[in-house]
């Protein structure tokens, strides 16, 4: 049967393909290390920002595989430029004729599935950010006031440095705070009568102030930080209440977060598209190199014309030829038939 896709290469053309696949193969080992950065900036950041995630959000899934897939880029492409270096060479290809067959099949199955994958991932997981961050970020406001409280100490100090970081304030805005008690119970005085009204005035019986913590205030700001009372249009002269970014972070740390996350997703989803190109590119010209010099007993600057080709034949001409060896090799051999002739009987010795 005919081979797949086959293409004719005399000896220029061999030699620009060798060439060309050692500049792709370059190519694709700075893009495996870019996908390598960005993939692990990506989980760094995760990291970092894994309190104010849910639990249940899958999106810490896409640098791993991203990361795996770079690696396995990088690989490919070095073993790439090497291959296609040395087939250049008669006395440096050799070494390379037993192993570039495995190599190819490792690189196509391991480093494109992963490629596919990490890609995929890439298209599906940013819409989870939005549910992750939103839980996240509701569970770490709900324990902003335990700091005595084990497993939550740090609650408080992270969610400090979240706002003054990244120039947030709660989840969706500083009105956030409005609605949990971010004060802790150890601070207050069940002595003061305003303390108590404020808790039996809700049924949940919280601690609710129309204020904010420190960690909201912009320090950037001419005037001094207003932190209470800022629903109260009397408490502060000259304050407009209804313009709170003139003195507090104007964006809620969900829209921060989402648009940094996402951007990096983006990003790391580009150069995955890349990196998948161009070890596509790479690995065609790879095998339809390694098939031709097959042809030419792997001397590239052989005489005469030599043929490429993806497979030897088609699927099913393959698979029946497996089937056909497999069943030739489990045949059991035929049991040898009885002879008929009865063995000559043997004479009496004479007396």
């Amino acid at each position: 049967m005919a081979p797949v896709l086959p293409l004719v290469l005399p000896l220029q053309p061999r030699i620009r393909l060798a060439q060309g696949l050692w500049l792709l193969s370059w190519l694709l080992a700075l893009a495996g290390g870019l996908t390598l950065l960005c993939s692990g900036h990506l989980l760094v950041q995760l990291w970092h920002l894994g309190t104010f995630l849910a639990p249940s959000c899958p999106f810490a899934a896409l640098p791993q595989v991203a990361l795996a897939a770079g690696a396995v880029a990088l690989g490919t492409g070095l073993v790439g430029a090497g291959a296609s270096r040395a087939s250049l060479d008669a006395a440096q290809y050799p070494p390379w004729r037993g192993v570039l067959g495995p190599l190819l099949v490792a690189s196509t199955a391991g480093g494109g599935g992963l490629l596919v994958l990490a890609l995929g991932l890439a298209l599906a997981l940013p819409g989870s950010l939005d549910i992750g961050l939103e839980e996240g970020l509701a569970t770490a406001l709900a324990h902003y006031k335990d700091t005595e409280v084990p497993g939550h100490c740090h609650a408080k100090r992270l969610l400090d440095e979240l706002q003054l970081r990244y120039h947030c304030c709660g989840r969706h805005g500083y009105k956030d705070w409005f609605g949990i008690q971010w004060v802790s119970s150890r601070y207050l005085d069940p002595n003061d009568q305003d303390v108590v009204d404020r808790i039996q005035s809700n049924v949940e019986g919280l601690y609710l102030i129309d204020g904010v913590p420190f960690s909201c205030c912009n320090p950037h700001s001419p005037r001094p930080c207003l932190q209470s009372q800022l629903s109260d249009p009397h408490a502060h002269p000259l304050f407009d209440p209804r313009q709170p970014n003139l003195n507090l972070w104007d964006q809620g740390c969900h829209g921060v977060l989402l648009g940094q996350l996402q951007g990096l997703a983006s990003t790391l989803g580009s150069m995955l598209a890349v990196t998948f190109v161009l070890q596509t590119l790479v690995l065609l010209g790879l095998r339809y190199l390694q098939t031709a010099l097959e042809g030419l007993g792997g001397v590239i600057n052989g005489e005469g014309e030599t043929q490429g080709y993806l497979f030897p034949s088609g699927l099913k001409g393959m698979l029946k030829t497996a089937w056909l060896k497999g069943g030739v090799a489990h045949r059991p051999a035929p049991e040898e038939a009885p002879s008929l002739e009865a063995p000559p009987k043997e004479g009496l010795p004479e007396a």
